[in-house]
């Protein structure tokens, strides 16, 4: 499976598609990482403060990893800096 998410918000909804996917609760997530239920519903609804390293921990417990590449179309990086 290979999805993009370029905004907190696509990221929050492919980490709730892939909770589903797996008939996993929100808290049931939240037992597996050591978060509340509430912080999960935060990721889900796409929260742009959440630490990176909380959101390794979940993509890691859903069975997803987190790589980047180039942008396929959109702003020239040179635009960014």
């Amino acid at each position: 499976m290979h999805d993009l998410a370029r905004t907190p918000k696509q990221i929050g909804a492919l980490v709730r598609r892939n909770r589903k996917r797996l008939n996993m609760s929100q808290r049931a997530l939240g037992d597996r990482v050591g978060l509340r239920q509430e912080t999960i519903s935060l990721i889900e609804t796409g929260n742009p403060a959440t630490r990176l390293d909380t959101m390794l921990a979940v993509l890691a417990a859903l069975g997803l990893e987190f790589q980047v590449a180039a942008r396929s179309r959109g702003a020239d990086p040179r635009d960014l800096i």
